[in-house]
């Protein structure tokens, strides 16, 4: 079935300004998005446009449309089975420790090459970049070190990162679609290693992190943790047996 010129560009419409809502913030992860019946009525137009400008909106991974329950901005979901993008003030709080939080470094520049690199951009873009000190419990928990893309996610720049980690901001704030984790066993340098008050050739774990929305690269962090005070736990089950023919 063919789509005239008019019916294709209210299609672009509907998902432009659902995608605004999303991307903005206004619809956070979870969020019922209106019911195809409402969407119809509200943009005047047959069910089958709205079908198929959800359709092409659940295609980016945006949302998810559930049978009978309507369509919901989708939660993000990351490549690996066992690992997700936790905030780590809830985190520590969750093992019954206090959480603090500084923010050591905050600069808005062009990116440079070791930026594009992080990002896996091949073109200038403003970043901001932070340094970061976690706390549990009053000792040193994480060092972050982040580097977030401006074009695609504006709103940081303006936002109070002095009250806020970044980590938590971003996660209430930017949708991401994508996440990819690197884990690697290192021996602390000496200005991690002062930040994280320990010895120098501590063994830390560090976590790097990049996260997409759709093709938009948003952020990569690097999170350096004292080895005795960070763990990764992941529950998961054998993969069913492949069909036999």
């Amino acid at each position: 079935m063919t789509i005239d010129q008019p019916e294709k560009s209210l299609i672009r419409r509907i998902r432009s300004e659902i995608s605004d809502h999303i991307l903005s913030g206004d619809w956070p992860p979870g969020y019922r998005i209106p019911f195809e019946h409402e969407l119809t009525a509200q943009y005047g137009c047959s069910r089958m446009t709205v079908s198929r400008a959800l359709g092409a909106l659940a295609e980016t991974g945006l949302i998810e449309r559930r049978r009978k329950l309507g369509t919901f901005v989708a939660r993000p979901r990351t490549h690996s089975l066992v690992l997700d993008v936790p905030d780590i003030a809830a985190e520590v709080i969750a093992r019954g420790e206090t959480y603090a939080y500084e923010l050591l470094s905050h600069t808005i520049r062009t990116a440079t090459q070791a930026d594009l690199e992080h990002l896996d951009l091949d073109r200038p873009v403003r970043v901001l970049v932070m340094r970061c000190l976690h706390r549990a419990g009053g000792r040193p928990y994480g060092f972050e070190e982040r580097v977030i893309n401006l074009e695609a996610a504006p709103e940081a720049e303006r936002a109070d990162f002095s009250a806020e980690p970044p980590n938590s901001w971003l996660l209430a704030h930017v949708p991401w679609t994508q996440a990819e984790h690197r884990i690697s066993a290192v021996n602390a340098a000496r200005a991690s290693a002062a930040i994280l008050a320990i010895a120098i050739d501590t063994a830390c774990l560090v976590v790097e992190r990049r996260t997409w929305r759709g093709s938009d690269k948003i952020t990569h962090v690097r999170l350096t943790y004292p080895g005795d005070a960070y763990d990764l736990v992941a529950r998961f089950s054998p993969r069913p047996n492949p069909p036999t023919a």
